[in-house]
């Protein structure tokens, strides 16, 4: 069965965009600061070289060796993602072709939108909330993994229990105001075991297990 997994970028006091974030400025005030290390290296990611050798415009990512092995193993093992609609907007819609592009998107929303870019993506809108996106994108997804995106997507699954793994890629700055991942979880403590830690340049890569 599917893992359900948030593999975010944050920083160091734990924002994952910084103020004032929108479809004008994406990543929020000083927010791109969180992202140097997708652009400092010289490998590619295989899925988004194999995208953009498609014609798929996708970002020039190229990572030090280090990161790339951990960003590729995350970008190869997704088999669906799920967003809220605030992100799904913020990110334009990723023009058509998803975070990663060809992997369907579950996208958790009151209202679906009149009209969606065409692309290789697939979407899915739906309305009666996130634990009915996940299970969905888990059929899709069979043995590879639903990717969370955005933070209230995250947030709405740590609280009703249903994920597996967070997955921080930690970046050494303090934004000092912006979206936070780790907010409005309530009062539960939630226990986690470290799996993994990978020291690159410029972040560090940690891997934890969600205790039930």
């Amino acid at each position: 069965m599917a893992k359900v997994i948030v593999a975010l970028t944050m920083s160091v006091d734990g924002f994952i965009a910084g103020a004032n974030d929108g479809q004008d400025l994406p990543l929020g005030e000083g927010g791109a600061r969180l992202f140097d290390w997708y652009f400092d290296g010289d490998r590619p990611i295989r899925p988004y070289a194999e995208a953009a050798a498609r014609g798929v415009r996708v970002p020039p990512f190229a990572l030090s060796a280090a990161s790339a092995e951990v960003f590729e193993e995350l970008a190869e093992s997704g088999g669906a993602v799920v967003t809220g609609r605030r992100t799904y907007d913020i990110a334009g819609a990723w023009g058509g072709n998803g975070p990663v592009p060809g992997v369907p998107l579950f996208v958790v929303t009151h209202r679906v939108p009149d009209s969606v870019p065409s692309g290789e993506s697939a979407y899915t809108f739906v309305t009666d909330g996130v634990a009915s996106a996940v299970e969905q994108a888990k059929a899709v997804a069979g043995d590879r993994h639903v990717s969370l995106m955005g933070a209230a997507a995250p947030q709405a699954c740590l609280r009703e229990g249903l994920l597996d793994e967070i997955q921080i890629h930690l970046v050494p700055v303090l934004l000092g105001a912006g979206v936070r991942l780790f907010d409005h979880l309530g009062t539960e403590r939630v226990e986690l075991d470290l799996v993994r830690v990978v020291d690159a340049p410029g972040v560090t890569h940690l891997r934890y297990r969600v205790v039930r």
